[in-house]
């Protein structure tokens, strides 16, 4: 099998095209092809009158034809890699102790999905609830204003990536194709086909649900256990080694070998980790906004008369600015034709993050506009970042009127400094409300400065970003988690043997795509430890 890249075809072309421009690549006749997949669609869209389709293919050919077209030296064509996952052990017949994972987020779920395909039979303690139980809480904080601390957005099965746009794709390195892995076991689960090829592939929260469903499901057919509502309140170390954990209810569980697949905003957790001396030190991550525009403008921007074209779906950005106080403002986590939630999982405090359904037919876009901090900036030890991120969050549930309501501003006001009193054109999409507000106390001093020069810079990447109606809602403060808990080459706490730190929150992935696959990393790790 040979792959082909950097196959540019017009964006309405003939379905017959493709195999057209392989046979020319190649330079062979129709019968010296048996088959062809493709393995990955993007765009290009720099030229908006003349938007440009991208295939990656990898093509079925007798041996000799192969051989031939290698030794020919053709610009873009080579053996296509075996992405078949392999197993790195099996559990021995008499297991000692089973593996427990802490967290079912992303990462916990393809450590355990991985571990229980190995025979390991996994334990995961997840202290938030079933999916479907977990979507029922989050809608009461949405709909009346009613937080459950140990069931929400952050906090169930699933993880935060549950109430996402469902992205399914990040910069990292994948050179063992781990990620084909993951979009497998997913397609398996019930997600669309095409997040196989398309180059920005999501899912959206609906489809999400029932997706890990099944997957939990299997997990539990081939031996592993799931527990939720199961708070690990302690960890038991002896000589610097695990031998245990402490949950809420007071009961311990013996084990050996426990994966740490916390998301970043198990914060009682993390004090728990560092009162028990294991290594934790602070780490960079950014504070900000979520800014909303109507999605229309982002797809005449972006497509031009092809915005709304079926295979271009809704338009996205990325955008990034240097400020001359030497901070920079970048888009994250865009949501295209999608909403802004409610995020927070402690009482008392306010935090967005934006949610995107399949479809990404709502009106608006949003997309974190947020500004990089340092540990220099939230001096006090490893988990300052963590009070950091409460007082700005206690200060946008004041602003917003102190019942979740979150406070937001309209962009030219935040750009005249005057308050605002009312929305334009674009009106929230926030539940369970915003609150008409100034948002320059929302964020420290520097971080103002730096969005207020950074928006009318994006205006002149992305026409219309900066326009009066255009809205800020705070705080967006769960980019990425505050701290690290630092692991060695065998993916060992670099301190306490036996703890596997994994995943967003102990800063070793960010977003679904890449905490599954550090949940396989992981997962191979104990599973060789206990082989």
């Amino acid at each position: 099998m040979l792959r082909l890249t950097e196959i540019k075809l017009p964006l309405d072309h003939a379905p017959e095209a493709l195999e057209a421009a392989i046979r020319e690549r190649l330079g062979v006749a129709a019968d010296a092809i048996t088959g062809y997949t493709v393995y990955k669609r993007s765009y290009d869209a720099r030229r908006r009158s003349a938007i440009t389709l991208i295939y990656t293919v990898d093509v079925d050919m007798p041996a000799e034809a192969a051989e031939q077209a290698l030794l020919n030296n053709i610009l873009h064509v080579s053996p296509a890699p075996d992405m078949r996952y392999k197993c790195v052990a099996r559990a021995p017949s008499q297991l000692k102790s089973r593996p427990v994972i802490i967290g079912f987020g992303p990462c916990g779920l393809f450590a355990a999905l991985i571990l229980a395909q190995m025979g390991f039979r996994p334990i995961v303690l997840e202290r938030g609830k079933e999916v479907r139980e977990r979507t029922r809480d989050t809608f009461g904080l949405w709909r009346t204003s009613k937080l459950d601390p140990e069931s929400n957005v952050q906090f169930g099965e699933g993880g935060a990536g549950t109430f996402s746009d469902g992205k399914l794709y990040s910069q990292i390195k994948d050179p063992l194709h781990y990620g084909r892995k993951v979009m497998h076991e997913f397609v398996l689960a019930g997600a669309p086909e095409e997040i196989l090829y398309v180059s920005k592939p999501h899912i959206g929260t609906f489809r999400l649900v029932s997706m890990i469903e099944k997957m939990r499901a299997t997990i539990e057919s081939l031996g592993g256990e799931i527990r939720f509502g199961s708070r690990v309140d302690d960890l038991l170390i002896a000589d610097g080694k695990v031998r245990g954990l402490r949950l809420a209810n007071g009961e311990e569980l013996a084990c050996e070998h426990v994966v740490l697949a916390l998301g970043h905003s198990a914060r009682d957790t993390f004090q728990m980790l560092l009162d028990r001396g294991v290594h934790i030190e602070a780490k960079p991550f950014s504070i900000g906004f979520r800014i909303e525009h109507p999605q229309s403008l982002i797809d005449r921007d972006r497509f031009g008369k092809h915005a709304g074209h079926p295979l271009l779906g809704a338009a996205d950005y990325k955008l990034v600015h240097h400020c001359r106080n030497k901070r920079s403002v970048y888009s994250f986590c865009m949501c295209p034709g999608g909403t802004v939630v409610a995020a927070t999982s402690e009482e008392g405090q306010v935090v967005t993050n934006g949610m995107s359904q399949y479809s990404r037919n709502e009106r608006n876009a949003n997309a974190g506009l947020v500004v990089g901090v340092t540990p220099k900036d939230y001096p006090g030890g490893p988990l300052a970042g963590i009070d950091f991120q409460r007082h700005w969050e206690r200060q946008a549930f004041k602003l917003g009127g102190g019942d979740y309501r979150a406070p937001g501003q309209r962009v030219g006001d935040f750009l005249a400094k005057r308050k605002s009193k009312e929305f334009g054109s674009v009106q929230p999409s926030y539940t369970p409300g915003v609150t008409p507000t100034d948002l320059g106390t929302a964020l420290p001093d520097y971080a103002i400065a730096a969005l207020r020069e950074a928006i009318p810079a994006f205006e002149r990447q992305l026409k219309g970003f900066a326009m009066d109606d255009a809205l800020l809602t705070a705080v967006e403060t769960r980019t990425s988690s505050p701290i690290r808990i630092t692991r060695g080459d065998d993916y060992q706490s670099i301190n306490t043997r036996g703890l596997y730190p994994a995943g967003e929150g102990a800063a070793y992935a960010g977003g679904i795509y890449s905490a599954a696959i550090d949940g396989i990393e992981v997962a191979q790790a104990v599973a060789l430890a206990m082989s």
